[in-house]
Protein backbone atom coordinates (compact mmCIF):
# COMPACT_ATOMS: atom_id res chain seq x y z
CA UNK A 1 0.00 0.00 0.00
CA UNK A 2 1.13 3.50 -0.80
CA UNK A 3 1.45 6.10 1.93
CA UNK A 4 -1.02 8.97 1.84
CA UNK A 5 -0.86 12.38 3.43
CA UNK A 6 -3.22 13.03 6.33
CA UNK A 7 -4.16 15.87 8.64
CA UNK A 8 -5.38 15.11 12.14
CA UNK A 9 -6.79 17.67 14.56
CA UNK A 10 -7.55 16.57 18.10
CA UNK A 11 -8.94 18.41 21.08
CA UNK A 12 -7.60 17.80 24.58
CA UNK A 13 -9.54 18.55 27.75
CA UNK A 14 -8.53 21.87 29.36
CA UNK A 15 -8.38 20.57 32.95
CA UNK A 16 -4.86 19.19 32.46
CA UNK A 17 -1.67 20.92 33.47
CA UNK A 18 0.70 22.21 30.79
CA UNK A 19 3.01 19.22 31.32
CA UNK A 20 0.11 16.73 31.06
CA UNK A 21 -0.95 18.33 27.75
CA UNK A 22 2.60 18.08 26.40
CA UNK A 23 2.78 14.43 27.53
CA UNK A 24 -0.51 13.69 25.76
CA UNK A 25 0.68 15.29 22.52
CA UNK A 26 3.99 13.39 22.78
CA UNK A 27 2.09 10.16 23.33
CA UNK A 28 0.17 10.52 20.05
CA UNK A 29 3.25 11.73 18.19
CA UNK A 30 5.07 8.56 19.32
CA UNK A 31 2.12 6.36 18.38
CA UNK A 32 2.15 7.77 14.85
CA UNK A 33 5.93 7.42 14.58
CA UNK A 34 5.73 3.79 15.69
CA UNK A 35 3.06 3.16 13.03
CA UNK A 36 5.43 4.38 10.33
CA UNK A 37 4.25 7.96 9.94
CA UNK A 38 6.55 10.76 8.83
CA UNK A 39 5.58 14.22 10.07
CA UNK A 40 5.25 17.01 7.55
CA UNK A 41 4.02 19.72 9.91
CA UNK A 42 2.81 20.06 13.48
CA UNK A 43 0.95 23.00 14.96
CA UNK A 44 -0.22 23.63 18.52
CA UNK A 45 -3.22 25.93 18.24
CA UNK A 46 -3.36 26.21 22.01
CA UNK A 47 -6.30 26.85 24.30
CA UNK A 48 -9.35 28.01 22.34
CA UNK A 49 -13.04 28.53 22.91
CA UNK A 50 -15.23 25.69 21.67
CA UNK A 51 -18.10 26.44 19.28
CA UNK A 52 -20.43 24.60 21.65
CA UNK A 53 -19.92 23.00 25.07
CA UNK A 54 -18.52 19.47 25.05
CA UNK A 55 -18.61 17.49 28.30
CA UNK A 56 -19.56 20.74 30.10
CA UNK A 57 -16.35 22.43 28.91
CA UNK A 58 -16.27 25.64 26.89
CA UNK A 59 -12.49 25.75 26.19
CA UNK A 60 -10.05 23.10 25.01
CA UNK A 61 -6.49 22.64 23.79
CA UNK A 62 -6.20 22.08 20.01
CA UNK A 63 -3.36 20.19 18.29
CA UNK A 64 -2.78 19.56 14.56
CA UNK A 65 -0.58 16.89 12.96
CA UNK A 66 0.09 16.72 9.22
CA UNK A 67 1.85 13.50 8.22
CA UNK A 68 2.30 10.76 5.65
CA UNK A 69 1.45 7.25 6.75
CA UNK A 70 0.11 3.92 5.54
CA UNK A 71 -3.71 3.77 5.52
CA UNK A 72 -3.72 1.16 8.30
CA UNK A 73 -2.10 3.61 10.72
CA UNK A 74 -5.25 5.70 11.06
CA UNK A 75 -7.35 2.82 12.36
CA UNK A 76 -4.83 2.20 15.14
CA UNK A 77 -4.60 5.93 15.89
CA UNK A 78 -8.39 6.20 16.13
CA UNK A 79 -8.49 3.34 18.63
CA UNK A 80 -5.92 5.13 20.80
CA UNK A 81 -7.89 8.40 20.61
CA UNK A 82 -11.05 6.61 21.74
CA UNK A 83 -9.25 4.91 24.64
CA UNK A 84 -7.77 8.12 26.02
CA UNK A 85 -10.23 10.02 28.21
CA UNK A 86 -8.19 13.23 27.80
CA UNK A 87 -9.23 13.47 24.14
CA UNK A 88 -12.56 15.23 23.65
CA UNK A 89 -12.79 15.07 19.83
CA UNK A 90 -10.59 14.18 16.86
CA UNK A 91 -10.83 14.38 13.09
CA UNK A 92 -8.53 12.87 10.47
CA UNK A 93 -8.78 13.81 6.80
CA UNK A 94 -6.94 12.55 3.74
CA UNK A 95 -5.29 15.40 1.87
CA UNK A 96 -5.55 15.55 -1.91
CA UNK A 97 -3.01 17.35 -4.10
CA UNK A 98 -4.90 20.65 -3.83
CA UNK A 99 -5.02 20.48 -0.02
CA UNK A 100 -1.33 19.63 0.16
CA UNK A 101 -0.53 22.61 -2.08
CA UNK A 102 -2.79 24.91 -0.01
CA UNK A 103 -1.17 23.83 3.28
CA UNK A 104 2.30 24.39 1.80
CA UNK A 105 1.39 27.91 0.64
CA UNK A 106 -0.21 28.66 4.02
CA UNK A 107 2.99 27.66 5.85
CA UNK A 108 4.97 30.00 3.59
CA UNK A 109 2.57 32.86 4.41
CA UNK A 110 1.14 33.15 0.91
CA UNK A 111 -2.48 32.47 1.88
CA UNK A 112 -4.68 35.27 3.15
CA UNK A 113 -2.71 38.13 1.64
CA UNK A 114 -4.28 40.37 -0.96
CA UNK A 115 -2.47 40.41 -4.24
CA UNK A 116 -1.38 43.83 -5.34
CA UNK A 117 -2.30 44.46 -8.92
CA UNK A 118 -0.46 47.29 -10.57
CA UNK A 119 -2.06 48.40 -13.79
CA UNK A 120 0.11 49.24 -16.72
CA UNK A 121 1.08 52.91 -16.76
CA UNK A 122 0.48 53.48 -13.01
CA UNK A 123 3.35 54.31 -10.72
CA UNK A 124 3.87 52.04 -7.75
Amino acid sequence: MQNKQYETVFIITPVLSEQQMKDTVDKFRNILSNLGAEFVHEDAWGLRKLAYPIQNKTNAYYQLFEYTAPPTANAALEIEFRRDEKIIRFLTTVLDKHSIDYNERKRKGLVGRKKEIIKEGEAA
